[in-house]
């Protein structure tokens, strides 16, 4: 039996079954979050089990929602590096500069976390019928691993489908993944909001019509996603023995790793592994879509949607993050920042990491070192503080035209 014990909302407080389907808060419009039985597992687990535990994500069962091991999709999603960066550090007089690079995963990108734990938690709940709308890699892993789901569900005779809506500024690569993994799909002229707004229309027309129960797998309209992000910060904290980084730069789009992570660290201080302080979270943005930057500078707790937005960080390109008050007040509560950087600043930063560190990061992991940059001509960061920038995906996945 797992340890989750129900679902709150962080806006109104409101409970939900955990061993129920969800979606969010429609009182609220709001993100559903998974509580847990902290005493429990305080109780169970160590970090010295989970240190001899087998390699991944699932490590951290104990944290997460899935309750039977016969559910667990896996592709050996997780235990990314934390890798020094010691001649960036040294040309930007930082003494202990880091990056956590998720082009290691699954997919060569961060979204195998929250699909996995996801897909898992809603297949043991007996869902069998799953689509999302997306701008780039959230659509192609979840292709990858429906492939994975079918394989493992031929014993029990049983098949999912997966349908996935992607924008069309998506990548080349995002678009060949999910034709070749068998994912039926539909490319969507826009942004990922348009895309969304295709994908209701759909299910829209659909409902009555068809035998089949599709469900929402997008950012945040189900709880689960967010729950496999928040092994980053499990891992960050583990990597660094447990004692928090002093900053954190994040590339938001829907801002599910931001969010995960800050998840993370109060449930590791709630079972006794860690103490109260916090990183700073500084949220990394495009100039051509920043909402939250936006949202932060004007210290309002919404965002207006960004209308036009364009980036080659593809990732970035959310112009209304369904999350926006809980990035904000992570933001906020940490003592964080927000930042936009332009396409040269971007450009740059990769060709930087690539030739001075080996990492050819994504366009939204150079945004990360762009802002840090920021960050350092503006004098924010003391030399002797921790710093960690996240890579979410191989720059490789942008080559393809």
């Amino acid at each position: 039996m797992g340890f989750a014990i129900e679902l709150v909302c962080p806006e109104c407080s409101q409970t939900f079954a955990a061993e129920a389907v969800q979606t969010f808060c429609r009182s609220c419009a709001s993100p559903l979050l998974a509580r847990y039985d902290f005493e429990e597992i305080a109780h169970a687990l160590a970090p010295g089990v989970v240190r001899q535990r087998a390699r991944g994500i699932w490590r951290w069962a104990e944290f997460l929602p899935v309750q039977g091991t016969q559910w667990r999709i896996t592709l050996g999603e997780g235990d990314t590096p934390l890798l020094p960066l010691p001649k960036l550090g040294k040309r930007l007089g930082l003494r202990h500069l880091y990056l956590k690079d998720e082009a290691r995963n699954p997919a060569g990108c961060f979204k195998a976390r929250g699909i996995a734990v996801s897909l898992s938690r809603h297949l043991e709940l007996g869902l069998r019928h799953f689509y999302l709308a997306s701008a780039g890699n959230a659509g192609g892993t979840l292709a990858v691993y429906g492939a994975r789901t079918n394989w493992l569900l031929r014993q029990k005779q049983e098949r999912c489908s997966f349908r996935i809506y992607l924008a069309s500024t998506a990548p080349l690569a995002n678009r060949l993944e999910i034709q070749t993994s068998g994912a039926e799909f539909y490319l969507i002229e826009g942004t990922i909001a348009d895309a969304a707004a295709r994908a209701a229309q759909d299910m829209n027309l659909e409902q009555g019509s068809t035998p089949q129960r599709w469900f929402d797998l997008s950012t945040f309209k189900e709880p689960y996603r967010v729950e496999g992000k928040k092994t980053l910060g499990f891992e960050l904290a583990e990597q660094f023995d447990y004692h928090l980084p002093d900053v954190i730069l994040y590339p938001t789009g829907g801002g599910t790793g931001l969010i995960g992570m800050w998840k993370a660290f109060d449930e590791l201080e709630r079972v006794g592994w860690i103490g109260e302080k916090r990183p700073r979270m500084i949220s990394v943005q495009a100039q051509g879509c920043a909402p939250i930057v936006e949202a932060f500078r004007q210290g309002t707790e919404r965002t207006r949607f960004w209308h036009n937005a364009a980036t080659s960080a593809t990732g970035l390109c959310v112009p209304q993050p369904f999350a926006d008050r809980l990035i904000l007040k992570v933001l906020r509560e940490s003592g964080g920042d927000a930042l936009a950087v332009d396409e040269e600043e971007i450009r740059l930063a990769q060709q930087e990491l690539a030739q001075l560190e080996g990492v050819f990061a994504s366009p939204e992991g150079a945004a990360t070192l762009a802002a840090l940059k920021i960050m350092v001509s503006q004098q924010k960061l003391d030399p002797q503080e921790r710093v960690v920038l996240f890579n979410t995906a191989s720059g490789v996945k942008y080559t393809l035209k």
